[in-house]
């Protein structure tokens, strides 16, 4: 079965955009379908969710010195797709437990901060 690529991004206030992705394996075979749907009911409204909180890497714009009022905390899903791509998350997960841990945060609330709070 092929392995599932995850595609997100962070958006800021005037549209400039930073782009990744994470692939997972999907021994379960786990249709893209279903994933997301799973995922539509997790994130916010246009996928927005808290990159952190599900442990894949943040891809801010913005770095400690260059915070405006553009900047926010959150990341947005783009995409889901099959991939003959090795996985390559970080902690080893499959795409199942990756979307049983996006599932488990958004229960518990997306914890949403300001940039300038942890620069």
């Amino acid at each position: 079965m092929a392995n599932i690529r995850f595609t997100y991004l962070y958006r800021d206030g005037s549209n400039y955009k930073n782009w990744a992705a994470a692939v997972f394996s999907n021994p379960d075979g786990l249709t893209c379908e279903a994933l997301k749907k799973k995922f539509a009911k997790a994130f916010l409204t246009d996928g927005l969710f808290i990159a952190d909180q599900v442990r894949i890497p943040e891809v801010f714009l913005w770095n400690a010195q260059s915070i405006d009022s553009d900047d926010h905390c959150f990341h947005e899903f783009d995409a889901i797709e099959n991939t003959n791509d090795p996985p390559d998350d970080q902690h080893g997960r499959s795409i199942r437990e990756f979307a049983d841990e996006v599932a488990a945060n958004a229960s518990q609330g997306w914890k949403a901060f300001e940039p300038s709070d942890i620069a």
